[in-house]
């Protein structure tokens, strides 16, 4: 059963961002050696629960986006626009990560799908 597994948080300025939830909630960041910005943020080590990430923000995106890890994007997308969720990013390749794609729910709710693979250019 696909399950959510990453947080993104969308930002305009990532160091103010990460003093906030760094003081609050004692989360700790570090930057991904990636193609994109990107911080990884850790959420715990012991309790349950789920890490995730900060990026700058996309014009016109709000709110934090939780992904769901799913065994095949192209299976999942079907069945998300079958269903009557909308496809908003097309498949596009994290590198050396997976696939991700953005979607909706039936009541506009944001979400990410990502298939896991390392070889993803």
């Amino acid at each position: 059963m696909p399950r959510i597994s990453h947080f993104d948080i969308p930002v305009d300025n990532p160091e103010r961002a990460q003093k906030f939830y760094r003081d609050v909630f004692d989360w700790k960041f570090e930057k991904w050696d990636g193609p994109m910005d990107y911080w990884i943020a850790k959420t715990g080590t012991k309790e349950p629960g789920i890490d995730g990430g900060m990026s700058k923000r996309i014009p016109g995106q709000i709110g934090m986006t939780n992904t769901i890890n799913v065994p095949s994007i192209d299976e999942f997308v079907k069945k998300i626009t079958g269903n009557g969720g909308h496809l908003i990013i097309p498949k596009m390749a994290i590198s050396k990560v997976g696939w991700f794609a953005q979607c909706t729910d039936t009541e506009g709710n944001m979400f990410g799908i990502i298939e896991m693979d390392e070889k993803a250019e």
